[in-house]
């Protein structure tokens, strides 16, 4: 809200225009001012016109203010004025716990001032031995990855509004990604699994085996409703996800990409085991009546509740661990999904649309090499059957 106090002074009348811009990230309150003295001869209505349009342009201004603004500051700014409206729930809230470690290296930093040298140190920093408080280590490169990802988006949008003329993020050099093959389990640990679920409370036995037949990610899972899945068609359309970042709790939250939604196409043995569920599910909820809580939510607990999202893996943790098998978390069934269905001979664009990925590219980034291993495998077998018919 702009006010303005008109003055009398010696060399004639003027206003004091002062605008209360909201408050920086200590809580300080911003205030902007500036002094205005009509032009001789203007009329009292051309004067109360240039005083509205100054008031609107103070109270609006851009930070197009010098880059004398600290680090912190302005990135305080980045998250209410752009990333609070872009980022998906999840990615911010991820970004607002890097963003104190970065705040206590560069945050006190004027951005004119901030240099490529300033970030180094910090990303040097975080590679040594006690700044991962688990394994005592450093940061896993990928770890860095994302703080450097939190710096340079900020600075990015610094240098697009034009409080600084260049990003030197691009200057930085990064700590080498380790490569490490993903862990998968075998198809008879996959069996292994099925097999040991058949004892386990029906909601985790239908959990665990859409994530091996279906390839779902945890939160499409979680957020599946009965009117999305269709027993009869034998398919499950992915709509939307169950999601939790500490602000929000747990929250709904549309699909990762717009390629993310899909239907897919279920075994028999699939259908008649949710088929089971959901009459089991039935008279919970008659037994619970009001205090059902869950909706049409398919994953839910007996007292009627949806299913948090670390209750998968804390269940498969203790059940791997009493029957003696290995616990590789939830992901890894979307992997090994995607490694049968590549040795079973589907092409990339079936594999990407089970997953549900955007684009193709991205299906043959993360699984290049079982690809490969089946091209082998189908050249070896033109090979055999030519060298037959040589024979």
């Amino acid at each position: 809200m702009a006010t303005v106090r008109k003055r009398e002074g010696k060399k004639g009348v003027s206003y004091q225009i002062r605008a209360s811009c909201g408050y920086d990230s200590r809580g300080k309150q911003i205030v902007r001012s500036e002094t205005w003295r009509p032009a001789p001869g203007m009329t009292p209505a051309q004067i109360k016109r240039e005083l509205e349009r100054r008031k609107v342009a103070l109270e609006t201004q851009e930070l197009t203010i010098s880059g004398a603004v600290k680090f912190e500051d302005f990135a305080e700014r980045w998250f209410k004025e752009v990333g609070e409206h872009t980022l998906r729930a999840n990615t911010l809230d991820s970004m607002r716990r890097r963003a104190a470690r970065v705040y206590q290296g560069i945050g006190h930093i004027r951005l004119d001032k901030l240099t490529a040298l300033h970030i180094q140190s910090l990303i040097n920093n975080l590679q040594e031995e006690g700044i991962n408080k688990t394994t005592g280590g450093g940061l896993a490169p990928s770890t860095i990855r994302g703080y450097m990802a939190f710096i340079s988006t900020v600075l990015t949008y610094a240098a697009k509004i034009g409080v600084i003329s260049s990003n030197p993020c691009s200057r930085v050099t990064l700590p080498a990604s380790k490569h490490k093959e993903k862990e998968v389990y075998t198809i008879q640990e996959a069996q292994q699994l099925l097999d040991s679920l058949q004892g386990a409370p029906t909601v985790w036995r239908v959990f665990f085996t859409l994530a091996i037949y279906g390839g779902f990610r945890r939160g499409e899972l979680l957020g599946l409703e009965w009117p999305d899945i269709d027993l009869e068609g034998q398919t499950i359309s992915i709509r939307r996800t169950s999601n939790y970042t500490k602000s929000k709790g747990m929250y709904t939250d549309t699909t990762k990409t717009v390629g993310s939604q899909r239907t897919v196409k279920m075994p028999l043995e699939v259908i008649s085991l949710l088929r089971s569920w959901k009459a089991e599910q039935a008279q919970q909820r008659l037994i619970l009546g009001q205090q059902w809580g869950a909706g049409d939510r398919v994953f839910t607990s007996d007292e009627g509740k949806a299913v948090a999202t670390s209750s998968p893996r804390e269940w498969l943790s203790r059940h791997c661990k009493r029957t003696g098998q290995r616990c590789l978390g939830i992901h890894v069934f979307r992997h090994l999904n995607a490694s049968l269905l590549i040795t079973g001979g589907a092409d990339v664009r079936t594999v990407s649309a089970m997953l549900g990925h955007s684009n193709t590219s991205t299906t043959l980034d993360l699984y290049a090499h079982t690809f490969q291993e089946a091209q082998a495998r189908a050249s070896e077998a033109v090979a055999d059957l030519l060298q037959a018919k040589a024979k």
